[in-house]
């Protein structure tokens, strides 16, 4: 299988009552965010600090089955310009590794804004740059997720 068109096309295949996890994919880690049973709210679940592949997609599908995950949201970082560079590679290469690994059905949604966005508001919060750096990455994760929630309807 590869990637779904959209989350509308995510929604109609994910089982009834299961939840998604919204994935923002950076060098060193993997943000995770998970939706509520009714897909309308996106929460951020925990960062994991990436290792090797294996050790990442396990912890990954531990996540899967205590919540009771359907399918993935991954954040795709194109480029402000719409075109795709080697961050979009490297997306899309984890993605087709982790639907071998997990068998789920998965979607990309557009990343341009979500850390800009997600460490603007922790900014504005007067949160210290050790916190900001604790949870930029799941509430990134939750940003891209809730933008394809609300996408979905």
């Amino acid at each position: 299988m590869s990637a779904l068109d959209g989350p509308v096309a995510l929604k109609a295949q994910v089982g009834r009552r299961a939840r998604l996890i919204g994935v923002d994919m950076g060098t060193k880690t993997l943000g995770l965010a998970l939706s509520d049973p009714s897909l309308t709210v996106a929460t951020p679940l925990e960062t994991i600090r990436r290792t090797k592949f294996t050790q990442d997609v396990e912890r990954l599908r531990a996540l899967v089955a205590e919540h009771g995950v359907g399918g993935l949201v991954i954040g795709l970082p194109v480029n402000m310009d719409g075109s795709e560079g080697p961050r979009c590679q490297s997306t899309r290469a984890f993605a087709r590794n982790v639907e071998t690994a997990l068998a789920l059905p998965y979607c990309f949604w557009d990343e341009r804004w979500s850390t800009q966005a997600v460490t603007r508001t922790l900014l504005e919060a007067d949160t210290s740059r050790k916190r900001r750096d604790a949870l930029v990455d799941k509430m990134a994760a939750a940003y891209i997720l809730q933008g394809a929630l609300d996408a979905a309807g």
